[in-house]
């Protein structure tokens, strides 16, 4: 018997019992522990494969010098991508905010619509919408490629006094601007591309 009157077998048994509780506490943290960590690694691992998949896209202008250019877009790689089942390319404006810009003539809808950069898409050729904003939807073999034309941009008709030569010379040496999404089954890829816009 103890001295406070408990007999040593119940203070045994109390903590036999706490320490089974800590140690099943433990258990509990590293099983969490474990399943996060190994969460982050498949994490990892995925983004990683990911990026492996990438599609490599090379693009190029032909006749750049003059009003109507053939944009050229081949798929590289990898080659374990076989076919891009989903390619879809349209023409990003330039870097500025035109949020508040309200011209006379012009509607909220003219000023979204309207490509701010040097190029855009031949609209309504190659399945380009009727603004050259946007292509409609392709696939794209490993190895293949498809042109597509494209042409100098011109100043808007709520531009008064503004000229197509005027409106080009703005955009002398600034980008070509593309944002192109690719997608492969339940993978997609958004790529940023800028070619070159050599005065002519």
């Amino acid at each position: 018997m103890s001295t406070d009157g408990l007999p040593w077998e119940d203070i045994a048994t109390f903590s036999t019992a706490a320490l089974g509780a800590i140690a099943t506490a433990g258990a509990w943290l590293a099983a969490r522990r474990s399943a996060a960590t190994a969460e982050t690694l498949t994490r990892i691992e995925r983004d990683r494969r990911h990026e492996e998949r990438r599609p490599q896209l090379e693009l190029s202008m032909e006749n750049r010098f003059q009003d109507h250019s053939i944009l050229n877009v081949h798929l590289v790689g990898p080659d374990e991508l076989g076919v891009v089942e989903f390619v879809s390319i349209r023409v990003d404006d330039d870097d500025k905010d035109r949020s508040n810009l309200t011209p006379g003539g012009a509607t909220a809808e003219d000023i979204s619509n309207h490509v701010w950069g040097p190029f855009r898409f031949t609209p309504r050729v190659d399945n380009a919408d009727e603004h050259g904003r946007a292509l409609g939807s392709f696939a794209l073999r490993v190895g293949r490629g498809r042109p597509f034309q494209m042409e100098r941009t011109r100043p808007g008709l709520w531009m008064e006094g503004k000229t197509i030569e005027t409106w080009q010379d703005e955009y002398r040496g600034h980008p070509i601007r593309l944002v192109i999404n690719c997608r492969v089954g339940n993978e997609e890829w958004v790529l940023a591309r800028r070619l070159p816009n050599e005065p002519y």
